[in-house]
C-alpha cells in the first residue's frame, strides 16, 4: 500500500511540477512586456538561437531565453533573420519571435537635399546612427569604379550620389550604401536622357544647383556660365571656392576676398572652364537645366535680396544690380 501511495504521491508532484512548469512557460511566452524605453537589438549575422535568445534577455526584450528557445523549437521552421531591431511597444515573447521570422528590421532614414556634397553626406549618415562619416568619405571616394563607364575621369562620387530619401539599415555597409545612391543617379539620368559628356553635365549642374534654389532660375543661371564657357571667360562661381576650401579643410564657414585666390584647380576665379569635377550633388532639375541651358546673353547673376537673383548682360548693368541688392539687405 505505502508503493500505491509513494507512487500517487510522486504523481501528485510531477503533475505540480508540470502545471508549475506549463504555468512559467505560459507567463513567459504569453504576458507582454512593456520597455521602459526604446531598446535597439543588434543581432548580426552567425548568431546562433541560444546568442539570440541571450541578448533578447539582457535588453529585457523577453522575460526569459529559455522560454525562446522552447518557443523557437516548436517553431524551428521558420528562421530567425539578422539585422537590428527596434522594440519600442509592448510585445510578448511569441510576438518577438514572429518579428525576427519576418525579420521585421528597423530602418535609419537618411534625407539627402538636393545640392549636398559628399561631406554633408557623411555627416547625414553618421546623424542617423550607420556609422562614422569618415567610414563613408572612404567609400565615395574609393568606389570609383561604380561610374567608370560614365565618368572616367572622376577621382571620387562627388556628383553621382543622388540627393534623395534613403532608407538604409545598420547591416549596410558604406560601399552599399554609395552604391544604392549611385543607381539612383544612374535611374534619374536615364529617365532625362543623360548619355553624353556626363562628366561635363554634371559638373555644371552641380555649380547651379549651388547657385539658386529656385527651380525656374536654374535653367538661367546654366546660360551665364554656358555662355562665359563658350566666350572662354572664368566662370567666378563662390561656391567652387568654397569647394576648394572643403577638400583642404580650410573653409571657415564664411567667404572672404582673399579666399579667392585660394590655390585650387576648383577655384574658377583662377581657373578658367569648369572645375575638375562637381562640387556637390545635383538633382534632376539642376541635371536638365545643365542638359538645355536657357537661350539668353547673360553674363553676370546676382542675389536680389528676396532668394532670388537679378540677371545681367554686362557689367555696368550687373554693377546697378549689386547696388540693388546692398540697398535690399541693408533695408532689411
Amino acid at each position: 500500500m505505502w508503493k500505491v501511495r509513494g507512487v500517487l504521491k510522486f504523481a501528485a508532484f510531477m503533475a505540480v511540477l508540470a502545471l508549475a512548469a506549463g504555468g512559467w512557460l505560459g507567463w513567459s511566452i504569453w504576458k507582454p512586456i512593456q520597455p521602459d524605453q526604446p531598446k535597439y537589438v543588434q543581432l548580426r549575422p552567425g548568431f546562433g538561437t541560444r546568442r539570440i535568445a541571450r541578448e533578447l534577455q539582457s535588453a529585457g526584450v523577453v522575460r526569459s531565453s529559455a522560454g525562446f528557445l522552447v518557443w523557437h523549437y516548436f517553431h524551428r521552421g521558420r528562421s530567425l533573420k539578422a539585422g537590428e531591431y527596434l522594440f519600442n511597444s509592448s510585445a510578448n515573447l511569441a510576438q518577438v519571435h514572429d518579428r525576427l521570422a519576418r525579420g521585421d528590421i528597423y530602418v535609419h532614414t537618411v534625407v539627402i537635399p538636393e545640392g549636398y556634397n559628399m561631406f554633408d553626406i557623411a555627416r547625414a549618415v553618421q546623424d542617423a546612427g550607420l556609422g562614422s562619416a569618415d567610414d563613408f568619405l572612404k567609400a565615395a571616394q574609393s568606389d570609383v569604379a561604380l561610374i567608370s563607364d560614365i565618368a572616367p575621369q572622376a577621382k571620387t562620387l562627388e556628383g553621382y550620389l543622388f540627393p534623395a530619401t534613403y532608407q538604409f539599415t545598420r547591416a549596410q555597409s558604406m560601399n552599399e550604401m554609395v552604391e544604392n545612391m549611385v543607381r539612383q543617379f544612374r535611374q534619374v539620368a536615364t529617365v532625362i536622357g543623360l548619355n553624353n559628356d556626363v562628366e561635363r553635365t554634371v559638373t555644371l549642374a552641380s555649380i547651379v544647383e549651388k547657385e539658386t534654389a529656385v527651380p525656374e532660375e536654374r535653367a538661367l543661371v546654366a546660360s551665364v556660365y554656358a555662355n562665359r564657357l563658350a566666350s572662354r571667360v572664368a566662370l567666378q562661381a563662390d561656391p567652387s571656392v568654397i569647394y576648394a576650401e572643403l577638400l583642404d579643410g580650410t573653409y571657415a564657414g564664411k567667404l572672404h576676398h582673399a579666399d579667392l585666390q585660394v590655390h585650387s584647380s576648383y577655384n574658377t576665379y583662377t581657373h578658367p572652364g569648369l572645375p575638375p569635377g562637381p562640387i556637390g550633388n545635383p538633382g534632376r532639375s539642376a541635371l536638365e537645366a545643365a542638359m538645355h541651358p536657357a537661350q539668353t546673353d547673360y553674363f553676370y547673376f546676382v542675389a536680389d535680396g528676396n532668394g532670388r537673383h537679378r540677371f545681367a548682360h554686362n557689367l555696368e548693368e550687373h554693377n546697378r544690380n549689386v547696388i540693388a541688392y546692398r540697398r535690399a539687405v541693408n533695408g532689411k
